[in-house]
């Protein structure tokens, strides 16, 4: 080993490692209104109380006749009640027409319920002639086929309330009272640095020793999908002044930091000087592959994490610890993951002591192999999902039954 070389005093197990990031995070307090269009998915910064009924006026559920059910008694196929249609009642329109005794006035679903009327009787259950006269041929109970004024809400009622995530049927709920913007807590801004010599963004020809930049645009995805907003940038040298002057640049405007790449053991990983020297380190090295050399720890009190250089650690450390405490910062519920349980299709060898998230691929009912290397983003690419697999458990047999997590 290089005499420059700073070996892992010791790694924490991915337990702990998740319990004190949980610990250092602080939901986000920032506010901001958004308009409906723009709120699905936010999180609502305040109780909502409905300032009028909903619906604001009686109306009909059915097209059909507005009547007094009292004029209905009795009717039957046989014995028909006979009524004198008055004309029509539209939706849209408050119809000036008041239903008296012995008359109905024909009736869309949806439009106002006229002055006398307290029920309608549908349209299947009528028959009508040219001369104005309709035959009721079933009779109707008061209120039946109406939907009373504040029936689905009521004025003052608190229709959402803060914290809840805004679904399409909330959205629905907040138009229905007449809203056109919400109160939302702001997403978090995530400050997304690739750290190394050898990194140039997709487009640019690579010269000899260079590599593309994969973890800004994997990195970006998690934030997006998790309550984020990706604020990227241009890789960063591995040399103290400019992982330096990348934190200084990123912490003023970011709620998050992330970097990847020299957050390992070599000579040049001078991430972990940056953050002690910036803020404070919780943590440098987690008991889980892939995914050892992962860093955490606060700047300015802001989370800060140092990834993996390599794309797959990164990507799926991205998955098992970035996006949960996202979610938490955003206020978000946590995440739900499918998975499906499946035999694995052939034998799989873990490395003793690790927590393994070992990715599959899912072939005719069974879980297949899909990682290949730490640096081959390939082994996520090509998978469906994932398997953990225990620190106590150096061998999966074929056959045996696991559950794969699904992306």
């Amino acid at each position: 080993m290089s005499k420059r070389m700073r070996p892992f005093g010791h790694t924490i197990p991915l337990d702990e490692a998740r319990a004190r990031i949980e610990d250092a995070i602080r939901p986000i307090t920032r506010l901001e209104n958004v308009t409906l269009d723009a709120a699905a998915g936010r999180v609502l910064a305040d109780d909502i109380v409905a300032p009028a009924d909903v619906p604001p006026f009686s109306r009909a559920a059915m097209d059909g006749y507005a009547v007094r059910a009292a004029d209905t008694t009795g009717a039957s196929r046989t014995a028909p009640c006979v009524l004198r249609s008055l004309g029509r009642a539209y939706t849209g329109v408050v119809s000036t027409t008041v239903v008296e005794a012995g008359t109905c006035l024909e009736i869309a679903t949806g439009a106002p319920m006229p002055a006398g009327a307290d029920a309608v009787v549908m349209v299947e259950e009528t028959a009508s002639d040219d001369d104005g006269e309709v035959r009721v041929l079933s009779p109707v109970q008061p209120r039946q086929h109406v939907g009373r004024q504040g029936a689905d809400i009521e004025r003052g009622h608190t229709v959402l309330r803060v914290g809840q995530v805004l679904t399409p049927s909330r959205l629905g709920a907040l138009a229905a009272i007449g809203l056109a913007d919400v109160p939302v807590y702001a997403r978090p801004r995530v400050a997304i640095v690739s750290t190394g010599n050898e990194i140039v963004p997709p487009g640019q020809a690579l010269r000899p020793g260079q590599i593309h930049d994969v973890n800004r645009f994997t990195l970006s995805a998690i934030v997006a999908a998790h309550g984020g907003v990706p604020v990227t940038s241009d890789a960063v040298p591995d040399t103290l002044d400019a992982l330096s002057a990348a934190v200084d640049r990123c912490r003023g405007d970011a709620d998050v930091l992330v970097f990847s790449g020299g957050s390992s053991v070599g000579e040049r990983d001078l991430l972990l000087d940056v953050l002690r020297a910036r803020g404070e380190v919780i943590f440098h090295g987690i008991a889980v592959k892939p995914g050892k050399p992962t860093a955490f720890g606060l700047v300015d009190g802001k989370p800060f994490f140092g990834l993996p250089g390599y794309p797959t650690s990164c990507l799926s450390n991205g998955y098992i610890l970035l996006a949960p405490a996202l979610r938490q910062l955003a206020r978000l519920p946590a995440a739900t993951p499918r998975s499906v349980r499946v035999p694995t299709g052939q034998r799989i060898v873990s490395l003793p002591g690790r927590y393994q998230f070992y990715t599959v691929r899912l072939v005719e009912g069974v879980a297949l192999p899909a990682f290949k290397a730490s640096g081959d983003i390939t082994s996520m690419s090509n998978a469906d999902g994932y398997i953990e697999i225990p620190t106590d458990v150096e061998i999966v047999e074929q056959g045996e039954l696991v559950d794969v997590r699904l992306f």
